[in-house]
């Protein structure tokens, strides 16, 4: 593991994270802000195709979710090194804890702590996009529609992708199943990557299983509302608002070894049995992994 990410590899933080507050930070924190305001004023800020808004997402999305990421999940980070500094790549993941807080803290770890601070461009399901508060904010912070065309799109524009192809199926599930991976799709990811001839990465996240134990699902009023699901946690609907809050459990991030695919012939992509095959391949490894670390982990919340 690189330096920034072994210095990070215990409690999620760099090392000027530790520091602690100085007389210079009110300072440094109200230039940012001034800085980015007049940005905002002159439209000195650039969104891509996809309405992607980096400005935004480093200096107004991720300061919001730094002390979550480094304060409250306490993430750790593993297998930095396993994504490129530059070029197309696409992680590929486990998806848990009923609302999808885990491609956030993805997105965070390797903004913050791998040496070339990269931007993960999250595939996101159409939900997110049909909901109109969130839709034009989850567009600004990299997430694009989970469909094969973006996904080659931005692939091929040397972008890093996440992609978590469990769904709803993995975030939704009850707690009875946690940590146990459901069935992903028909591989379309995997194609992408085949056409596109970029490496894929494994990743897996242990500890969003625990942040809102769903131990039901209040099926007929999501269909009324038109939700794939409408979880019922200990805390949730009981406590009301304070029933959104997510317990505070620890949390393990690793990124494993790339699976190359520029090695394939031009049409793999469209071999159903090498598709698959590719697809169990991954599903397997992020499920062993999972074994693994879930053997090494001491605590749910420590």
């Amino acid at each position: 593991m690189d330096g920034g990410a072994a210095s990070s590899a215990e409690d999620g933080t760099t090392e000027s994270d530790r520091g602690g507050f100085e007389a210079g930070d009110l300072e440094t924190a109200l230039a940012g802000v001034l800085a980015f305001l007049r940005r905002r004023i002159t439209g000195d800020y650039v969104v891509d195709e996809h309405g992607f808004d980096p400005d935004l997402t480093e200096h107004v999305i991720a300061p919001l979710l730094r002390p979550v990421y480094r304060d409250y999940f306490r993430v750790e980070t593993r297998g930095l090194e396993n994504i490129p500094d530059v070029g197309g790549a696409l992680v590929v993941a486990n998806h848990s804890g009923t609302l999808p807080m885990d491609a956030l803290m993805m997105a965070m770890a390797i903004l913050d702590h791998h040496p070339a601070h990269r931007n993960l461009r999250m595939l996101a399901a159409d939900l997110v996009f049909a909901v109109p508060f969130l839709a034009p904010l989850a567009r600004k912070i990299g997430n694009t529609l989970a469909c094969q065309a973006d996904a080659e799109r931005l692939l091929t524009a040397g972008h890093l992708v996440g992609v978590w192809p469990e769904g709803f199926k993995g975030v939704g599930k009850p707690f009875s199943e946690r940590y146990t991976l459901q069935r992903f799709g028909r591989g379309g990811f995997v194609s992408a990557a085949l056409r596109t001839g970029v490496p894929i990465i494994p990743c897996t996240v242990v500890g969003a299983e625990e942040i809102y134990p769903m131990i039901g699902n209040a099926k007929s009023l999501a269909r009324l509302l038109g939700l794939p699901y409408l979880p019922i946690t200990p805390t949730f609907p009981w406590l009301g608002l304070l029933g959104l809050i997510p317990l505070p459990s620890k949390w393990i991030i690793e990124f494993g070894e790339p699976v190359p695919t520029d090695s394939y012939p031009a049409e793999a992509a469209d071999d159903p049995m090498l598709v698959f095959e590719l697809t169990d391949r991954i599903r397997e490894t992020i499920q062993h992994t999972l074994y693994s670390l879930l053997m090494q982990r001491r605590s749910v919340f420590f």
